[in-house]
């Protein structure tokens, strides 16, 4: 069975091709049923067309409050069959009247190496802080910001130089790779939420410790 995903998006959409280039193999074990923007204006509804997936805008602004807003995209995703739905640059926060009707089945891709610097400007604020690493969090989403279960992370080394910039697209390449990897061993039936910490059959964690700034040897 191919497990159907939902894409949420609201802006350039470069996790949603990610994405759409992951569910192009032929041995992935998922497919975008449906894209939905909140913003009409979304560059990713180009590359969900380009594709020739299914696509919808829903407008967070066409409605009075978010419960009214939320109520239609749970329809237009149970009207495409979706399964799974993927935050990927979705820039409304999901309320737990929502989540709870899709508990365990949304994932946001997040710039940070949750908990750490939820919210915004995250790679300007990871450089002032000074921490060496930074990274991108795929995990299931819950009622708090940038709150639930992590599914994968990866990090990536902040450098001397950095802008926020750089660092924002350092973090970005690791982004497009994680979320489809995440995705993946969901539809594969790997993951499992345990007294809410993620398990995943199969997956051992990395050997060895990265250092930074490199330790002269």
């Amino acid at each position: 069975m191919t497990l159907r995903i939902g894409v949420l998006i609201s802006g350039r959409g470069t996790n949603l091709q990610a994405l759409i280039d992951a569910c192009a193999e032929p041995a992935y074990p998922a497919e975008i049923a449906l894209v939905i923007s909140n913003e009409p204006g979304a560059g990713g509804l180009k590359r969900a067309r380009d594709a020739g997936l299914p696509t919808e805008i829903v407008g967070h602004r066409a409605f009075g409050n978010r419960s009214t807003f939320e109520e239609a995209l749970t329809g237009s995703l149970r009207r495409a069959g979706v399964e799974l739905v993927c935050a990927a640059g979705f820039m409304r926060v999901l309320t737990g009247t929502f989540l709870d009707i899709w508990r365990d089945r949304v994932v946001n891709v997040h710039p940070s190496l949750l908990p750490a610097f939820r919210g915004l400007r995250t790679h300007e604020r990871a450089i002032r802080s000074g921490v060496r690493f930074s990274g991108c969090t795929v995990h299931f989403v819950r009622a708090g910001l940038d709150e639930g279960p992590v599914i994968v992370q990866s990090a990536v080394p902040v450098l001397p130089a950095d802008t926020p910039e750089d660092l924002a697209a350092r973090v970005l390449e690791s982004e497009h790779e994680c979320l489809p990897l995440a995705v993946r061993w969901i539809a594969e039936g790997r993951v499992r939420v345990v007294d809410e910490i993620v398990r995943i059959d199969g997956a051992d964690g990395p050997a060895d410790a990265s250092i930074n700034p490199p330790v002269a040897r």
